[in-house]
């Protein structure tokens, strides 16, 4: 791997209703829980982690879970929409699927030569499934009810909608090392080679889009893979060169974090690989049992009977 973004490391999102959320993700999609926790800034709040078998890093959708939650409203400087890698063949497999477990979704479309199928998750989370006309090798995780002939594989690229793309571009492509691969209309891909799934940005350029509410149902940040933390802290000397304010690292337990809001508004993330998932549980236990940051741990009675109950 080379000293650079390797593409999508995973994209963290604000939902309602935990146990919803759980069900969707797990039961109607076919997720693994790779891993329960609890937000870092808010012990009372869970932090869900759904992903592939061994949470590999571009497969992972995390959640804020927050049963009160306001719904909130996608715009400008924004992350709008997620998209999931399939298998050819495999969209009308979901077409029926969401018809039956009354998923809203709309009719399969078409970008750059690929037929996607948009659908939303129970807070309005904007999602597609993308049938992708490349060999995705990676593996899934299978259910009784989803093979690994339909699986989603892992995110095929996540959209950000911003009124002006050139201050996001520049650091897409001179910091990142994306390339534009495309357009189509005022959709413009971005693709970096390091790396061959998760690997593509679309910006929707919308000069007149109104700034959107960050609450339920919409995304709150995206996080760029570096495989380990001196890659990372070679890149935070890029962000600060130019001129933008970024953390210090962060220890988020399964992985070390850096966040800068990027010129077009989207919080941006670079997260590492290392340490992974299996820090502190076994890969045939991941997402079993509540895990938490060690400060919390001295006070996981209280947390343990303020979080809503979760059944599996």
């Amino acid at each position: 791997m080379e000293n650079k973004i390797l593409g999508l490391h995973h994209i963290t999102a604000i939902a309602g209703d935990p146990q919803r959320n759980h069900d969707f993700y797990t039961g109607v999609l076919g997720l693994r829980m790779v891993k329960k926790t609890v937000n870092f800034d808010d012990p009372q709040t869970y932090h869900f982690y759904f992903g592939n078998e061994t949470g590999s890093p571009g497969t992972i959708l995390t959640f804020f879970p927050w049963p009160r939650v306001k719904p909130g409203k996608n715009g400008a400087g924004m992350a709008t929409l997620i998209s999931y890698s399939v298998p050819e063949g495999s969209l009308e497999f979901w077409q029926k699927r969401f018809k039956i477990k009354k998923v809203k979704h709309g009719e399969i479309i078409e970008k750059f030569r690929e037929k996607c199928l948009p659908f939303e998750d129970p807070d309005g989370l904007q999602l597609e499934l993308v049938a992708t006309t490349h060999k995705d090798q990676r593996q899934a995780w299978e259910t009784d009810e989803i093979s690994s002939e339909k699986a989603l594989k892992g995110f095929h690229n996540v959209t950000l909608t911003l009124n002006k793309k050139e201050g996001t571009v520049e650091i897409l492509t001179e910091i990142f090392d994306y390339k534009l691969i495309g357009r189509e209309d005022n959709r413009y891909r971005y693709k970096t080679d390091a790396v061959e799934n998760a690997a593509i940005i679309d910006i929707l350029e919308i000069p007149g889009a109104a700034p959107g509410l960050n609450a339920g149902g919409t995304n709150h940040h995206i996080a760029f893979r570096v495989k380990d933390e001196e890659t990372q802290m070679q890149m935070r000397g890029k962000i600060l060169e130019y001129r933008l304010q970024i953390t210090e690292k962060i220890d988020r337990d399964y992985f070390f974090s850096l966040y800068f809001r990027e010129p077009g508004g989207v919080l941006f993330e670079i997260a590492t690989d290392n340490p992974g998932f299996t820090r502190d549980e076994s890969l045939e236990e991941l997402g079993n049992s509540l895990k938490l940051p060690s400060q919390y741990e001295p006070s996981r009675e209280r947390i343990e009977q303020l979080l809503p109950e979760l059944k599996h």
